[in-house]
């Protein structure tokens, strides 16, 4: 592909990776600013990525208020106010939704059951060679591209420790199935089989469903299980922490900038920003104001004191929150607090027992299983599509962290960390903005989507694809002009992402984790429109009411026609 610096970059083709929210984003954007050739490329017979309809699973419900999940060219059904659900979409409203997305928009361009085996530079230096599995028939072919954005998110390869893995429950000749939650949906049946309903004269001895992880999609087996009628016990060592409230909250709060200011960003934009993160009275407001707010959360669940539901991590410092909304009478909390759901935490599972029908904690307990079901977190999903050789070229996986850093944030809320995981210190991204390999930046013809984890998936990817096509379009952008200075903000925002969440290891999921702006996707989002030369904090408000203003998506209905704007402009000047 010799020569692709004189050609129209709308001209060369673009492969996709991925069918989930990030692809379909990404694509309809490229599409409408004039790509001629973009194809979404998906080893799934559907789309919707997480959220496609074989990996639904029953009871499974968006963890997001109603318009987070909305992508801007068509508008989302409504949730019912009333119901088990209270307010939420199912999975499979979800799985609709994103349907016809694509049905609509994107007719032709995705192409079904075909999985990438293998990306690699083009043998001329420029573009991309892609060797594609027809998972229906086994073809094997190599296509040539000129672009390639990586939409593969960070929960499609399941993370399996190996002393729970299903060789090692082979060896002791453990009965139960053995399964990752990113199986559940298919595997649902088998758990159910494994374990017989719960019948009136149990024993607290009897063998169980045993869950091991305290994230939310352990959560979710453990609710099924349960309201299925099953023994279920969850084994972590903490659990998620998560927002409650007795009444759906206001818009202004759940809607607004409100959440993302008593948090702090790398940097602080406004004036109440910097009182809250530099002073010593902010500090004590906003670390009132989260302890306030999870202490609602656990009156609204009914937690009461001393329960090990409330063995939840620091929400200031961590990115594992829940949205729970209204409180459902079948949800985690209710059914733990009703005896139908053990949870055991602090805790450990270590391996499986030797009689083959147990397993085995940190402190020598002894649990029965009947099965069980792995809520292990993800590993990176770009580690198959690369060789070695050209992960560390491009610098898709853990970078080692730079030691001596001269980066550090004087923010009075940073006081006093928690105790730092230690891969933390160990390692670090390299992928600017959570969006660009740092050692291919200059090229512009890779992107990454979905590195970076937020709350409100609708307004980023949105953001975020407007950001992709420009930068492929090779528009002037607010990005840095050579991969050592690539590579030297890259470093800043990894030494940001130890001092802010020092016990998350973010580098050791790359795809999923490089790029951490969750609650304050705002800020974040608003960093991407400047670096593209666009206004930013849309919602608007007076010096009093900004803070509170509701966040909308059709803020951001023009940014295509003032990119192209902007980019007019510059030509004639």
């Amino acid at each position: 592909m010799a020569g692709l610096q004189n050609v129209d970059q709308r001209d060369l083709p673009v492969a996709v990776v991925g069918a989930g929210v990030a692809g379909l984003t990404t694509a309809h954007t490229l599409i409408r600013d004039g790509f001629s050739s973009v194809q979404v490329l998906t080893r799934d017979a559907e789309v919707g990525g997480t959220w496609a309809p074989s990996r639904i699973y029953p009871g499974l419900c968006l963890n997001n208020v109603y318009g987070e999940y909305r992508l801007s060219p068509l508008e989302m059904p409504a949730p019912l106010g009333t119901g088990p659900l209270r307010g939420r979409l199912s999975g499979q409203e979800v799985s609709e939704y994103l349907e016809n997305f694509a049905s609509r928009f994107l007719r032709g361009k995705i192409q079904f059951s075909k999985e990438v085996q293998r990306i690699r530079r083009h043998p001329s230096g420029e573009g991309w060679q892609i060797d594609l599995l027809d998972v229906r028939d086994g073809h094997m072919e190599t296509r040539t591209y000129g672009r390639v954005v990586l939409c593969t998110g960070g929960c499609s390869a399941p993370k399996v420790p190996e002393l729970l893995s299903s060789s090692a429950a082979a060896a002791v000749g453990f009965k139960g199935p053995v399964i990752h939650t990113a199986q559940f949906a298919a595997k649902a049946n088998d758990l159910l089989s494994s374990c017989a309903p719960i019948q009136t004269d149990h024993k607290l001895d009897d063998a169980s469903v045993v869950v091991v992880g305290g994230g939310k999609s352990a959560q979710d087996m453990c609710v099924f299980l349960a309201n299925e009628g099953r023994k279920v016990t969850i084994v972590c060592h903490d659990l998620d922490v998560f927002l409650a409230s007795s009444e759906p909250l206001p818009p202004f709060i759940r809607k607004s900038r409100f959440l993302s200011l008593i948090l702090p960003h790398i940097h602080l934009r406004t004036a109440l920003e910097r009182f809250l993160h530099t002073t010593w009275l902010g500090r004590h407001i906003t670390h009132f104001a989260w302890k306030a707010i999870i202490a609602y959360s656990f009156r609204s669940a009914k937690v009461p004191a001393g329960s090990p539901l409330r063995n939840t991590v620091d929400p200031f410092w961590n990115v594992r929150l829940n949205d729970e909304g209204v409180p459902r009478p079948n949800g985690f909390h209710a059914l733990a607090l009703a005896g139908k759901i053990d949870v055991i935490t602090p805790a450990h599972v270590e391996r499986f027992g030797e009689d083959g029908q147990s397993v085995v904690l940190d402190d020598g307990r002894i649990l029965c299983a009947n099965a069980l079901v792995l809520g292990t977190g993800y590993k990176s999903s770009w580690e198959h599509l690369f060789d070695e050789k050209d992960l560390d070229e491009l610098g898709l996986g853990p970078q080692p962290a730079a030691q001596n850093t001269e980066y550090h944030w004087e923010y009075t809320t940073l006081l006093d960390p928690p105790t730092a995981h230690p891969d933390t210190m160990r390692w670090s991204s390299g992928i600017y903005r959570g969006l660009v390999p740092a050692k291919n930046i200059t090229r512009r013809d890779l992107a990454v989507f979905g590195t970076g984890l937020t709350t409100n998936i609708g307004y980023t990817s949105e953001v975020v694809s407007h950001w992709i096509s420009s930068y492929f379009l090779g528009d002037r952008m607010r990005i840095p002009d050579s991969v050592e200075a690539a590579i030297s903000a890259t470093e800043r925002e990894a030494s940001w992402l130890k001092q802010r969440f020092p016990q998350v290891p973010t580098a050791l999921n790359p795809s999923y984790t490089a790029f951490l702006s969750f609650l304050n996707w705002p800020q974040y989002t608003d960093d991407l429109l400047e670096d593209m030369g666009l206004r930013v904090m849309r919602s608007g408000g007076n010096a009093l009411t900004w803070p509170f203003k509701v966040v909308d998506l059709d803020e951001l209905k023009n940014l295509k026609e003032e990119r192209d704007a902007r980019r007019t402009a510059l030509e004639r000047s």
